[in-house]
């Protein structure tokens, strides 16, 4: 479940005549994904004559299916149906387009005819037609627009002679001759005025605003009435226009990927990768189509630390992992494609993800309310496309172990339920206590902001050595696969050993009193430090040799280092930093809010007791559907944080490429 699928490098050769039938199997078997060709033996291939039909007619349904934001609604059809169906489909879409087009004109002009309008108010006060205020040869009319307007007599004193003025409201109109424009303009920078470039036409400018804004009015009615024909277009001819996108787009696939293949005057050769389990298959099914087909399993050699090796050389990545973990590819794939050949942590991820979102929010009134939330999405049209639905998989889990957490801590709203009715049932009367290893007392209910906030800090930090170490592990394996067990050592293996000699003897440090060792693993410090000498001698080395750094800078650097391993392991402190501070949150809530709700409520006849109730519920819910609020966005972004930044950079390699097969993979269109 850590590994991603195996892949094998196919070569296709023949004569050109068969290029196209192979470029269509390789489409029809589903799991061929093309290589480049970049060599210079060979030129490359051009598209199929019948790629710019293509491409017209798919530029069209995508242009339309954007604008109309179109999520198919029904079960795939088949490819037979789709092909049958494109004639009377592309008479369809142009008659969509004209109407797109028709409202992208009519709101081009709504925002030309709403400019010209507000031009037009500010000229309106002058009560001059437009007219009078230009058309003339040898005189100037600046019209200007300010809140200082009545002081322009004053500005405009020295020219007044000169000039002609009107002042109306924040408008002023100057008429003046070539050889004062200069004085005309400061005096309207004086002023802070802005020039207005006048609108065509002739008549009173409030008349014509007016009418520029009966001319919106008029174009808003029709660009309603195009939307909604719109959308009765797609709700008739949605699942038919989407099936047709993926359709084309796969024939335009097809038939340009000659551009990916190296050809001569004759022959052609096809270079792909393809899945081992399947790479049999394939070839069958390519050697009935054409003479030469070589299948060669991909196999990583181990090479130097420095050696380059060609990008190209390795496979284009396809994720292996079981049903539930599926969703959780959609966060692997924030940081990119694990490189092939090492370790996928998503399934992994898939578990700790949840729980370490869970174990920080951890309130069960909070985590129903996310689960409902994620039920309610599921119904939107855009938790049907595949991303969506993953998301909605994630948000799911996020709530269900919200709710766990919620129920080990006795918490729902920020309120401890352990003694209130009907939450008593499923607790006992007293706290069940358990003693759990490295000094952890662990209890049902699980009290985290009481007598439990010791332990809840101490879970934190185990959970992240643990959480460290296993990603020093998988890093170990990845280095170990790639460049041998001596580098996997120097890279890895001295950090294990630094966390855990480091660890070891902090837990001794602190759980030793007055001499009396109360530790597990009493008498083991000087163990402890030689594991983190050894360590840190293996990280020198490693920085000298293996990473570039020289012996004095692996002198210098592996020490430095080395306090970054702590800051890491206390990173993971944001598990019970972050938990507390929302259940502070919600308790201030309730001190402020609930409380003197329900003491007002018992009293209502008293006072202003219910202008108290009002305000104490107002108050209580304002607070809570913040804690909800945040709860959703801060445990979400620190669990994803120690994931990305504190776990994953200790073996995660994110440079590989997506498993792309000629094609696509069907999602509406079943068959090819």
């Amino acid at each position: 479940m850590f590994e991603t699928v195996p892949m094998s490098r196919i070569t296709v050769a023949g004569m050109r005549e068969s290029h196209d039938d192979v470029l269509r199997t390789c489409s029809e078997v589903g799991n061929v994904h093309l290589v480049e060709y970049s060599g210079d033996e060979m030129s490359v291939g051009t598209p199929h004559g019948d790629a710019d039909s293509i491409s017209a007619r798919l530029s069209k349904i995508r242009a339309v299916n954007n604008r109309l934001r179109i999520i198919i609604s029904s079960a795939p059809i088949s490819a037979k149906q789709v092909e049958s169906g494109m004639e009377t489909l592309d008479a369809k879409i142009d008659s969509a387009l004209e109407l797109i087009n028709e409202a992208t004109e009519a709101e081009a002009e709504i925002t030309r005819l709403e400019e010209n309008a507000d031009l037009l108010d500010k000229i309106a006060p002058l009560g001059l037609p437009l007219e009078l205020l230009s058309g003339y040869k040898n005189l100037n009319v600046i019209i200007g627009h300010t809140s200082k307007a009545k002081k322009a007599a004053g500005t405009f004193n020295d020219i007044r002679k000169d000039i002609e003025l009107h002042i109306a409201g924040d408008a002023i109109a100057v008429a003046c001759k070539d050889d004062k424009m200069a004085e005309v303009s400061m005096a309207m920078a004086i002023l802070g005025a802005t020039t207005l470039q006048l609108p065509e036409g002739e008549g009173n400018p409030g008349k014509l605003a007016s009418s520029s804004r009966k001319k919106v009015e008029d174009l808003s009615s029709r660009i309603e009435k195009i939307n909604s024909d719109l959308s009765i277009w797609a709700s008739k001819n949605g699942n038919s226009s989407i099936a047709a996108q993926e359709y084309l787009e796969r024939e335009y696939e097809i038939l340009t990927g000659h551009n990916k293949c190296a050809v001569s005057s004759h022959a052609f050769v096809l270079e792909a990768w393809v899945p081992t389990a399947n790479s049999a298959k394939i070839a069958s099914r390519l050697q009935k189509v054409v003479s030469h087909v070589e299948v060669k399993a991909h196999e990583s050699s181990h090479h130097g630390h420095h050696d380059d090796h060609h990008e190209e050389d390795n496979p284009p990545v396809e994720y292996s992992n079981p049903d539930p973990a599926k969703p959780f590819e959609l966060m692997t794939d924030l940081v990119g494609r694990p490189k092939y050949g090492t370790l996928d942590p998503t399934t992994f991820m898939a578990i700790t993800f949840p729980i370490f979102y869970g174990l920080m929010l951890g309130d069960a009134l909070f985590g129903l309310v996310i689960l409902g939330l994620a039920t309610w999405l599921k119904g939107k049209d855009f938790a049907k496309t595949p991303m969506g639905a993953k998301g909605m998989t994630i948000l799911t889990w996020m709530g269900i172990w919200t709710i766990i957490f919620g129920i080990l801590y006795a918490e729902f709203a920020g309120f401890e339920v352990q003694h209130i009715a009907p939450f008593s049932m499923i607790y006992p009367h007293h706290v069940i206590h358990w003693h759990g290893p490295g000094h952890v007392e662990l209890g049902y209910p699980f009290h985290r902001v009481g007598h439990s906030l010791m332990d809840y800090i101490l879970i934190s930090v185990y959970f992240g050595a643990i959480h460290l170490m296993l990603g020093f592990i998988f890093g170990f394996i990845n280095v170990a696969k790639d460049h041998g067990l001596a580098a996997a050592w120097f890279e890895k293996g001295c950090w294990m050993l630094i966390l855990i000699g480091g660890f070891g003897f902090i837990y001794l440090f602190l759980t030793t009193e007055n001499g009396h060792d109360e530790s597990l693993i009493s008498g083991l410090e000087i163990p402890c430090l030689i594991m983190m000498a050894i360590g840190l001698v293996s990280l020198i080395i490693g920085l000298a040799v293996y990473e570039g750094f020289g012996w004095v800078g692996g002198f210098i650097m592996g020490p430095i280092e080395t306090f970054g391993l702590l800051a890491n392991t206390l990173s993971y402190l944001r598990l019970m930093a972050v938990g507390v501070a929302g259940v502070k949150i919600a308790e201030v809530g309730n001190k402020m809010g609930f409380h003197p709700m329900i003491d007002a409520a018992s009293n209502l006849g008293e006072g202003l007791n219910i202008l108290i109730l009002l305000g104490g519920f107002l108050l209580w819910i304002a607070v809570q559907v913040f804690a909800i609020l945040l709860g959703l966005l801060s445990p979400s972004i620190h669990a994803a944080r120690l994931h990305f930044v504190e776990w994953m950079s200790k073996f995660y390699d994110g440079s590989g490429e997506r498993f792309k097969p000629l094609g696509g993979r069907p999602l509406y269109v079943e068959g090819h």
